[in-house]
């Protein structure tokens, strides 16, 4: 690939040969660097190389050096040969090139297009420009570069992957079988294929495609990765981890694959070890940034996620979706619109596009668009077309419940309140507070005070007891309106407070008198208004006690 010739050739000159011995030992050289080059095995065949001694001119074994360093994913030891050749002006082809190339995997990309200036035109050169410009955001000279693509394996593969990494998944499919159509032996280019079809969901249909390839490459370190991949989306972390470990102690030589295991295993294993493995490749592993701020959001770190993602432009939904996310709950916390429109609109923009609209992902974007905007009617629409693949997810039946809430179905709101088991959750202000609403507003004021009695003496308990005593009067469960209020006439002694205690008060003695509630409740209220040092209090504990006596009942 960075080479014109397909196997090692050594100059004429690199060795001459005085003896019969030393030319067997040349040519079992030869023979033994062909092997480990034809096996991959770069390391042995660098290692070859540099333990016989070559003439110093000889820069055929130099190149051949840089190309073995290359292919195992070395690019600065490559990058170092071929600048020393390129400082001292040896007449290589592709030389500059070549350069380019280790300039672009190393992520130089402003100097491997510079390098690219000085270089003769030819075909590797309008394929690297074709991913610089790429990679630099230039939509002017990709497409330039992609009028200069012909209809050559090469240019082709360059397209392919552009459309790749552009998340057009399909039409990079369409590429690669058409390809495969034209090029039997080409058994890589399943690897690619299986790769669209897991951007795609499709991991079973990756996972057989996969197969081709690995039935005759068992130990290829990417595809035993996306193998991985798709385990850990069919399955679980451990399995896939599993899956992984088997290439993981011969990672060490495989350059950008290592990093690539590195970052996957801390995937599978839920994080652990993010803060060791994450930042050191945000830029080496596309996936690395997007993984780091969602482990950032887990542990609550809000602006240590939206500092990763503050400058970077979404191109693909997954990106969307996490910058969505991070300006939705920082928005919520900082009280700041701005924040919330922003993810209003990143939610929206996936869920409206034609590629996503009727994927899960999508519509639950749609939903939250729509749960920001407050228009809830709308987001148990989408929610509801999803209900069943999510029916246990804990995060769906939060959101769903919110809006069941909101939109007054108090009682599938409670069933999928209790469905949740996440303490994180559970534990919430907002789970709390809403499903105490819909306890009062199901009949059952008893579970929601037992909820305030849970929670710890906080503002949010004090919001609580004002919501409970709210909705109790609401509802014409006096009784423990008059708890609630009480307890807020104590903790603060506000005039309205009083005025709805004073009020579920008497609530309760009319249903005592109307016989709906029990005459032993007489005796609760009375020790209420004891707690009150107001005239009206005692006023009516005189009305109570002489109703009493009149009904001949005796209260203490």
């Amino acid at each position: 690939m960075i080479l014109s010739r397909a196997k090692p050739a050594f100059s004429a000159n690199s060795e001459k040969a005085p003896s019969d011995n030393k030319e067997q030992a040349g040519e079992k050289n030869y023979l033994q660097f062909e092997g480990l080059l034809l096996a991959r095995d770069y390391t042995g065949a660098i290692t070859v190389l540099e333990f016989k001694k070559y003439p110093s001119q000889d820069y055929n074994v130099s190149l051949w050096i840089a190309y073995c360093y290359f292919h195992k994913g070395d690019y600065k030891s490559a990058l170092h040969i071929y600048e020393k050749l390129y400082k001292q002006k040896i007449d290589v082809k592709n030389l500059e090139v070549n350069i380019a190339c280790c300039y672009f995997y190393l992520g130089m990309y402003e100097e491997s297009h510079e390098m690219l200036l000085q270089a003769p035109t030819g075909d590797l050169k309008i394929r690297l420009n074709f991913h610089i410009s790429h990679k630099l955001k230039d939509e002017a000279s990709l497409m330039e570069n992609h009028q200069n693509l012909q209809d050559i394996l090469e240019d082709q593969l360059s397209l392919a992957a552009i459309h790749y990494l552009r998340a057009h998944y399909q039409e990079a499919i369409d590429i690669y079988k058409r390809l495969l159509i034209q090029n039997r032996e080409n058994i890589a280019l399943n690897v690619y294929v299986a790769l669209c079809y897991y951007k795609l969901d499709y991991y079973d249909v990756s996972q057989e495609v996969l197969g081709l390839y690995l039935n005759r490459y068992p130990d290829s370190v990417i595809a035993i990765n996306l193998k991985a991949c798709n385990t850990f989306r069919l399955y679980n972390g451990a399995t896939a981890e599993t899956e992984l470990r088997s290439i993981v102690d011969q990672t060490v030589n495989v350059g950008f694959g290592y990093d690539l295991v590195k970052h996957n295993l801390v995937v599978f294993n839920d994080g652990e070890d993010a803060m060791q493995v994450f930042p050191i490749l945000v830029d080496v592993v596309p996936e690395a940034r997007l993984n780091l701020v969602i482990h950032h959001l887990r542990n609550g770190d809000l602006r240590e996620a939206y500092e990763m993602l503050k400058d970077t432009q979404p191109a693909i939904p997954q990106e969307y979706i996490l910058k969505g996310v991070v300006n939705a709950a920082l928005g919520q916390e900082i009280n700041s619109e701005d924040h919330v429109k922003t993810a209003e609109e990143c939610f929206h923009l996936v869920g409206s596009s034609s590629s996503e609209c009727d994927t899960i992902h999508g519509r639950q974007c749609m939903a939250a668009a729509f749960f920001l905007a407050g228009q809830f009617e709308e987001v148990l629409v989408y929610l509801s077309s999803i209900k069943s693949y999510l029916h246990s997810d804990d995060t769906f039946n939060f959101n769903f419940a919110q809006a069941k809430t909101a939109c007054q179905h108090f009682k599938d709101a409670e069933d999928s309140f209790l469905l949740i088991q996440d303490p994180k959750i559970k534990n919430h202000y907002v789970y709390i507070s809403n499903l105490a609403r819909c306890f009062v507003m199901n009949r059952k004021p008893q579970e929601a005070w037992e909820l305030y009695l849970r929670m710890d003496n906080t503002p949010q308990s004090f919001n609580l007891l004002i919501q409970i005593g709210n909705d109790c009067y609401k509802m014409g469960e006096f009784w423990y309106a008059a708890k609630a209020f009480d307890m807020l006439d104590r903790l603060d002694p506000n005039p309205e407070f009083w005025e709805g205690k004073r009020g579920a008060i008497v609530g309760v003695f009319q249903g005592v008198v109307a016989k709906t509630h029990s005459v032993d409740m007489l005796s609760d209220i009375l020790q209420l208004l004891r707690t009150s040092n107001l005239g009206q209090a005692e006023h009516i504990a005189k009305v109570i006690r002489n109703w009493a006596k009149d009904e001949r009942l005796t209260i203490s």
